[in-house]
């Protein structure tokens, strides 16, 4: 019995056998998640294939215009829009670093929560750099109708809306999970 796979020079043997593993290690690496147990995944994390469009006329079964909005867009524009929510992810993981060095020096929860509410808020400057006009459009109207502020609420607002500056902190680190959803991601925050 004649075996073509073993009359082949062991260096394609193993290049085929790596480039697989490769591939799922580069994989791994574009979602940000850690290598190692999917229990110690943290980051973003891609939960299932992006879904395909669906057209403009069919009813949205979320009450956030953003989650409508990613449901229309283009295959293409809605990888941009997943890459740049798992930019916006990884800058929710300073702030989480942030946190952890303030406490370490000192710092009160107020003064931990100011600065977390302008780094989400600088954050998000970031990420809307990388999209549309009407995409910015789009989340700015929506801040503004809900909190007068195109970027999201203040640190003020928020402690007047939760009561408490732990709660501040709390809000300033969290992700909307419906927006995650819909680009099949999942937020994990890494130990600090």
């Amino acid at each position: 019995m004649h075996l073509p796979f073993l009359s082949r020079p062991s260096s394609v043997l193993v290049r085929r056998a790596l480039l697989p593993f490769a591939a799922a290690v580069a994989l791994l690496g574009t979602a940000g998640a850690s290598v190692g147990t999917a229990a110690e995944a943290c980051g973003s994390i891609i939960t299932a294939p992006l879904a395909r469009p669906v057209s403009a006329d069919e009813p949205c079964p979320s009450a956030d215009p953003v989650v409508c909005r990613i449901r229309v867009l283009p295959m293409d524009e809605k990888v941009e829009a997943q890459r740049t929510r798992m930019r916006y992810h990884g800058l929710l993981e300073d702030m989480h670093r942030t946190e952890a060095n303030m406490r370490e020096a000192g710092f009160t929860d107020e003064e931990i929560a100011r600065e977390l509410v302008d780094m989400r808020n600088q954050a998000k400057e970031i990420t809307r750099a990388g999209m549309t006009p009407e995409e910015v459009r789009i989340l700015e109207e929506r801040n503004l109708v809900k909190y007068g502020n195109p970027l999201g609420p203040n640190a003020d607002q928020l402690y007047a809306k939760y009561g408490s500056w732990q709660q501040v902190i709390d809000a300033s680190m969290r992700t909307s999970y419906a927006v995650d959803r819909e680009l099949s991601l999942e937020y994990r925050p890494c130990p600090v």
